[in-house]
C-alpha cells in the first residue's frame, strides 16, 4: 500500500465511506481491491467515479546518469568489437607477447606456499600487515635511509594507489584546510575525482609541451614557484602518467630547490617502481632525492604493476615527518581516517608482497621479472619506432617515443585523430591520445604504426579540407 499516486482526477474529495475491502486514507483516497488484489485511486468528479492506475516513483529520481570511465570504459567499447585487428591501449595493464594477461611466477610460488602453511583470513589491523607496511617502506627509501632508522615514516597499507591517495587527501583536508594541492597538466584522470571526493582544492601546473612532445620544465618551474606558500605538489615519482615523460636528474634537483624554496609539500605518486627502467633503486631516486634533503613529504604506492596484482588492491600511503612522534601521531590519524572509510585492508596482497620482499632468492626472482616486462615494453617502444621512422615519408621526427619512459606513450593525437585510431583502425586508447605500449606485441607494431601515421597525417587533411569548405 505504500505505492505512489501520480495522479489524481480531483483533490475535493473530504473523506470516504468506510465499506468492506476499502481503506479510509482522507480525501484523496486509494481504494484496494481484495480479490484482484490491485490497488487504484477513486476520486469524485460529476457523480462519476474514475479509478487511476498507481505507479511507483523512485525516490531516487533525481539521480542523473553518470558518464562512463574514460579509462575503463574504453575496455567495454573494446570487448563489443569483433575485429580481427582490435588492439586495447587503453587500460596500463601488463600482457604477453601473446597479449594475455600474465601472472608473474614468484607470486604464483608464494601463493602456493601460502596455500600449503594453511594462512588463515582473519581480519589486519587497521593500518595493514606489519611485515608489509616495513618491506615497502624499506623497498620505497632503502632499509638504510635515514628516514627509516630515525623511525620517521608513518605507513599504513592501503587500497592501492588509488585508496592510498584517497587516504592522503582525507589527510590534507583534515588538517591542512584549505591548502591546494597541484597536479601536472596532463595527469592520470583518477587524481581530480579523489580530490574532489575530498574536498581538496586543486589547480594544475604545466608540464606537457605539445610543441616537442616533451616536458615544459620552464612552464612547470614557474608554476610551481607562483603557488601558494605551503602548497602539496602532486609528483610522479617515475613513468609519468599519462605522458612517460620524466625529468632528468639534474631537473629533479631544481624542482626540490623551488619546492624547497616555496615551503611546499612534496606529495609522490609511486605506481611503477620497477616496472619503468627494470630497478627498483633507479624508479625510487626521485623520492629518496626529497627524503635526503629533510623534506617532510607524503608516497603513495602501488603493487599493480610491479607485481601484476592488478586486483588484490595491494598499496600504501607514506609520510615522511620530521621526527619519530610526529610520525606517531600521524599514523594514528591516518589509522583514524582509514577506520570508516574501509576499516581494515585486504590480507592476500599484503603476504604476497611481504614474502616475496623478505626472501632474498624470492625477492631475486621478483626483480628479474620485472626486468623482463619493463625489457618487453622497451623492445615493443623501439619496434613502434622504427615501423614509424620506415613507413612514414613525412620527415616526422619520432624520437620521442623513445624518449618516454614505462608502459605509456603520449602519440601527440588529438580527440579527433584519437577517434580515427578507434572508428577505423579498431584501435582503442584514451581521448588524449595516450597508449599503453604494455598492451602491444612485436607483431602488431607495424599495424599500430599505420594507424598512427594514417590518423596523424589523413586526418588533419579531412578535417582542414571540411573546414575550408
Amino acid at each position: 500500500m505504500a505505492s505512489s499516486i501520480l495522479s489524481l482526477a480531483s483533490a475535493s474529495l473530504s473523506s470516504l465511506e468506510n465499506k468492506q475491502g476499502k481503506l479510509n486514507l482522507g480525501s484523496n483516497c486509494l481504494s484496494f481491491d481484495r480479490d484482484k488484489n490491485i490497488p487504484f485511486a477513486k476520486t469524485k468528479s460529476l457523480s462519476r467515479i474514475s479509478m487511476v492506475a498507481s505507479v511507483n516513483v523512485s525516490r531516487f529520481e533525481g539521480i542523473t546518469m553518470a558518464p562512463p570511465d574514460p579509462i575503463l570504459g574504453v575496455s567495454e567499447a573494446f570487448k563489443a568489437d569483433t575485429h580481427g585487428n582490435k588492439l586495447n591501449l587503453g587500460v596500463g595493464a601488463y600482457r604477453t607477447e601473446e597479449l594475455q594477461p600474465y601472472v608473474l611466477d614468484v607470486v604464483k610460488k608464494v601463493e602456493k606456499h601460502m596455500l600449503e602453511r594453511g594462512d588463515n583470513k582473519e581480519y589486519l589491523p587497521i593500518e595493514g600487515l606489519a611485515a608489509f607496511n616495513k618491506a615497502t617502506a624499506e623497498l620505497l627509501f632503502g632499509a638504510d635511509n635515514a628516514v627509516i632508522k630515525q623511525q620517521r615514516v608513518a605507513t599504513i597499507q592501503g587500497l592501492s594507489g588509488t585508496g592510498s591517495l584517497r587516504v592522503a587527501a582525507a589527510l590534507i583536508e583534515r588538517y591542512f584546510p584549505g591548502a591546494k594541492v597541484l597536479i601536472s597538466s596532463p595527469t592520470w584522470g583518477n587524481h581530480k575525482n579523489i580530490f574532489n571526493d575530498a574536498r581538496v582544492p586543486w589547480s594544475e601546473y604545466r608540464y606537457y609541451d605539445p610543441k616537442t612532445v616533451g616536458l615544459d620544465f620552464e612552464g612547470m618551474m614557474s608554476d610551481i614557484k607562483a603557488a601558494p606558500e605551503g602548497s602539496f605538489v602532486l609528483l610522479h615519482g617515475c613513468a609519468h602518467n599519462p605522458t612517460g615523460i620524466d625529468p632528468t636528474p639534474e631537473q629533479w634537483e631544481k624542482i626540490a630547490d623551488v619546492i624547497q624554496e616555496k615551503n611546499h609539500i612534496p606529495f609522490f605518486d609511486v605506481a611503477y617502481q620497477g616496472f619503468a627502467s627494470g630497478s627498483l633503486d633507479a624508479d625510487a631516486a626521485s623520492v629518496r632525492l626529497f627524503a635526503a634533503r629533510g623534506l617532510e613529504l607524503l608516497v603513495a604506492q602501488s603493487y599493480s604493476k610491479n607485481l601484476g596484482l592488478y586486483a588484490e588492491r595491494i598499496g600504501a600511503i607514506n609520510i615522511v615527518c620530521s621526527s619519530a612522534d610526529a610520525a606517531t601521531r600521524v599514523k594514528s590519524q591516518l589509522k583514524r581516517i582509514a577506520r570508516p572509510m574501509y576499516s581494515n585492508p585486504p590480507v592476500h596482497g599484503a603476504k604476497i608482497v611481504a614474502n616475496i620482499v623478505g626472501d632474498p632468492a624470492l625477492f631475486n626472482e621478483w626483480k628479474a621479472e620485472m626486468e623482463m616486462m619493463a625489457g618487453r615494453i622497451k623492445d615493443v617502444r623501439q619496434k613502434l619506432y622504427d615501423s614509424l621512422c620506415a613507413k612514414d615519408r613525412s620527415g616526422k621526427d619520432w624520437s620521442f617515443i623513445l624518449e618516454q619512459i614505462g608502459m605509456f606513450s603520449f602519440t601527440g593525437l588529438s580527440k579527433v585523430q584519437s577517434d580515427n585510431m578507434t572508428d577505423k583502425w579498431h584501435v582503442y586508447m584514451t581521448k588524449d591520445g595516450r597508449i599503453s605500449l604494455a598492451g602491444l606485441s612485436l607483431a602488431k607494431c607495424e599495424y599500430l604504426a599505420d594507424a598512427i601515421i594514417d590518423s596523424f597525417h589523413n586526418e588533419v587533411l579531412r578535417c582542414w579540407s571540411v573546414a575550408s569548405s
